[in-house]
């Protein structure tokens, strides 16, 4: 018990589901109609996902695609340039936590030396993988979530995030100018080729195109999950530890807290009313304070209007630090490092994801 308590203390967001999956358990005592409740082929999807991610990362393509850019980058301005590009459309398809896995720790090796220049990269990264990740739908949890959820068709998904998409590129190339372009220290011609794994990267591969297949529904999402499964079973089953089990299980809790909330007539009733022809905005704010993936399952509940909603969530990432999971990621790895100054960091990452909110919310407003 103690152990499941100091495991809970770790995942606050985790702890804060089961709390409020609890609670909502005392209002609807459980019944035959909490079986519906759980979207298992979101859960088999995402499980899926993680591990064909965590695949791809192991075999070595993510370290070599990331020291193929710091060859290429002759200055901290175009390092800045090269790697917030990286996560930004590595995040479209291995997702905004790992894209910050992959390189915000080698950013901080290359720029320790220049700890203004370090914070400033490291949130305008951090900032690249929340925005480069709402352009598809396996690029962060709420949209794969959403997505399956009100069973989008493709094109509907593409119309609701391109523009905004596009418009995110842009801002982001002209706050990486905000870098100084400084001379890189001795570190970046001292990066160690990794070795590729290329049979590994052939199976994974295909692992991840059964995946996409299923998010198209070209084939069910079992299909795709059992073949993952079996396949890492037999050949990598390590693997299987790199799965954030917390986060399927902060979705469990969630479904549960929705579904519960859902039968209540007057929470029905209210959150309803509040939600209506509001989902951009309740969706920032829900997210600056419950982050932006339990934002999309509570108001899931609660509107038809899946772009909206989906908008809502993906821009509530930018703002406070605890608004997306991701951005929590990037400020741990950050503080790892020797000298990390928390204040100074959250000062910058706070201004700077506020600006970007800003623009891009009165460019959703405006019908972009």
């Amino acid at each position: 018990m103690k152990k499941l308590l100091g495991y809970l203390w770790g995942e606050k967001v985790l702890l804060i589901a089961c709390v409020a999956a609890l609670a909502s358990m005392l209002l609807v005592p459980p019944d035959a109609s909490y079986a519906g409740y759980v979207d298992v082929d979101v859960l088999m999807l995402l499980c899926a996902l993680m591990t064909v991610v965590a695949g791809l990362k192991r075999c070595g393509m993510m370290d070599r695609l990331c020291r193929a850019l710091v060859r290429r980058a002759g200055n901290t301005r175009m390092l800045c340039v090269l790697l917030s590009l990286a996560c930004f459309f590595s995040a479209m398809l291995v997702t905004n936590d790992v894209a910050l896995i992959t390189f915000v720790p080698l950013t901080c090796v290359l720029l320790a030396a220049q700890p203004g220049q370090l914070m400033l990269t490291v949130t305008l990264e951090t900032i690249a993988a929340n925005l480069g990740s709402m352009a598809t739908p396996i690029g962060n949890p709420q949209n794969l979530y959403l997505y399956a959820h009100y069973g989008m068709p493709l094109g509907g998904f593409l119309r609701a995030v391109g523009p905004l998409t596009a418009a995110s590129l842009a801002l982001l190339m002209l706050a990486c100018l905000l870098v100084r372009p400084k001379p890189l220290g001795a570190a970046s011609a001292g990066a160690a080729e990794g070795t590729l794994r290329t049979s590994m990267l052939v199976l994974h591969g295909i692992q991840f195109a059964l995946c996409l297949m299923s998010v198209l529904g070209v084939i069910p999402k079992w299909a795709s999950f059992a073949a993952v499964m079996v396949s890492t079973l037999l050949t990598e089953r390590t693997l299987l530890e790199q799965i954030d089990y917390a986060l399927l299980l902060t979705f469990v809790c969630f479904f549960i807290f929705v579904g519960n909330l859902g039968r209540l007539e007057a929470v029905r009733t209210l959150l309803g009313g509040v939600i209506a022809e509001r989902e951009l905005e309740v969706g920032i704010l829900a997210s600056q304070v419950i982050s932006n993936v339990p934002a999309a399952l509570m108001l899931s509940g609660f509107t038809e209007d899946a772009a909206a909603l989906m908008r809502g969530v993906d821009l509530g990432g930018l703002g406070t630090l605890v608004a997306s999971l991701a951005s929590l990621i990037s400020f741990k790895l950050y503080m790892k490092t020797e000298g990390a100054r928390a204040g100074r960091y959250l000062g910058i990452f706070t201004a700077l994801n506020l600006a970007f909110l800003a623009v891009l919310y009165l460019l959703a407003r405006l019908g972009l």
